[in-house]
């Protein structure tokens, strides 16, 4: 069955129809006070085609705080910057603990098990801010250039709700100093990261921008290499394994893509050479994930037949 026979939008409505009026299972992120404020009942979704067809529903082309998504775009940036000499100081294995973890890093002297945990992330952020002279700057010139979109920015008000709740990370990033795996000054590392989680995107926008891990690193009508092949076969391996946290196995089970959530309600996966696809639903499961994006995402492998395995 190739995309070209298969309606997405059909089977986008029927995911609506079912799930539009159920009642929403999980709690909104509280723990940063601006994510409190957003209203459980948003629901969008936005598939996105190799041939560049767009697919929707809902709140689609309303922006969120995509939080750890974004880890995947700093992710990608670390790699072109430093190739395989970054994996000497983040790891590639699931964690099976909290993305907020300290007792990991005790264990392992400093190297956080994967770049998607918070202390994989806070590493990836310190190449960054060594890697360029302005490192929010590069971030969003790379997401501005994946999406052709020039609009996509950081939410100034949940970089400070961040900062003023961020305790974890300070630990953290101080902790991993102590083994000597940051190497920039520790305020400077956490502006970065909480500005990185702070970015504001429309599941359309993160559909566009995933479309390099589904098509080989390259945007969709250009033939402008993002990243190599051999990345994007890295980064999608990171995202089938450790791209949600301590329920990647149910994630892998349940839709069979490799993607990545946020606990702003996001979650985006892709299916190499077919689509990329972004949902949004705010309430979280107890592991941090959205209840109703996991549920989307299960029925559209279901529908359409379409997962890795």
């Amino acid at each position: 069955m190739t995309s070209h026979n298969v309606d997405y939008q059909k089977i986008l409505n029927q995911i609506n129809q079912e799930y539009i009026d159920q009642p929403r299972s999980g709690k909104v992120a509280s723990y940063i006070p601006e994510l409190a404020k957003v209203p459980s009942t948003k629901y969008g979704m936005h598939l996105y085609d190799l041939e560049g067809n767009n697919y929707s529903f809902g709140d689609s082309k309303e922006r969120f705080s995509i939080q750890s998504i974004s880890k995947v775009f700093t992710l990608s940036l670390a790699m072109k910057a430093m190739g395989d000499k970054l994996w000497n100081r983040v790891g590639v294995e699931p964690s099976g603990d909290p993305f907020n973890s300290l007792s990991q890093l005790e264990n392992d002297s400093g190297i956080p098990r994967n770049p998607f945990i918070n202390a994989g992330a806070l590493v990836v952020a310190d190449v960054l801010v060594s890697s360029f002279s302005n490192a929010k700057a590069a971030l969003l010139t790379f997401l501005r250039e994946i999406t052709g979109n020039q609009e996509i920015d950081f939410d100034p008000v949940v970089a400070a709700s961040e900062q003023s709740e961020g305790y974890r990370n300070y630990a953290i990033v101080n902790y991993l100093k102590s083994f000597g795996n940051i190497e920039n000054d520790v305020e400077e590392v956490l502006d970065f990261y909480f500005h990185q989680c702070s970015i504001a995107m429309s599941c359309k926008e993160l559909a566009n921008a995933f479309i390099i891990f589904a098509n080989n690193g390259t945007t969709i009508g250009s033939e402008r290499e993002f990243l190599t092949g051999r990345q994007v076969k890295r980064v999608n391996a990171l995202m089938q394994t450790c791209g949600f946290y301590d329920e990647a196995g149910e994630f892998s089970f349940e839709v069979g893509l490799p993607g990545k959530s946020g606990v702003g309600g996001g979650i985006v996966a892709v299916h190499p050479d077919r689509f990329a696809v972004a949902v949004w639903s705010p309430p979280l499961n107890p592991k941090g994930n959205s209840a109703l994006g996991m549920a989307s995402l299960e029925r559209l492998t279901t529908l359409t037949g379409f997962s890795i395995f």
